[in-house]
């Protein structure tokens, strides 16, 4: 199992600028600024954060004016108001969450099955270019 270190900021902290952590961070306090961390990312009821959030997996109980992009789970509570874009593998969203923003699940297209319209629409294109019967091309005869 991973390390379980975790730092926490109590939310009689506010800071200004950018958090960096190779661990696990819990905001409790405000933060106007950046959120760039490695592990997971908690932000607590009491929580204001005005920035973009990037993390593995992120929780959200508080409030957040900014976008939030986790490698793994985006896990919104129901005391959560997110002002941003979200992106990431998987999405849980309780019931009373404000959300204002575009989401995007599972951006990577890795779990997506190959055969999307895309993939149709190139399949479409050859024959009408290279006609198997000939004699569709101006200056060739038909072939019989």
């Amino acid at each position: 199992m991973e390390s379980t270190t975790q730092t926490t900021i109590s939310n009689e902290v506010e800071i200004v600028g950018t958090i960096k952590s190779k661990g696990s961070v819990r905001i409790d306090g405000k933060l106007d600024g950046e959120l760039q961390v490695t592990g997971d990312a908690t932000v607590g009821k009491t929580a204001v954060i005005k920035g973009n959030i990037q993390g593995n997996s992120v929780i959200v109980e508080g409030s957040i004016n900014g976008n939030i992009t986790a490698q793994d789970k985006i896990d919104m509570k129901s005391s959560a108001r997110v002002n941003g874009d979200i992106r990431s593998k998987r999405l849980a969203v309780e019931d009373g969450v404000t959300f204002v923003g575009k989401s995007e699940v599972n951006p990577s297209g890795a779990a997506m099955p190959s055969g999307s319209p895309t993939p149709s629409a190139s399949s479409s294109s050859p024959p009408p270019a290279g006609d198997a019967k000939g004699g569709d091309k101006p200056g060739m005869p038909p072939r019989k």
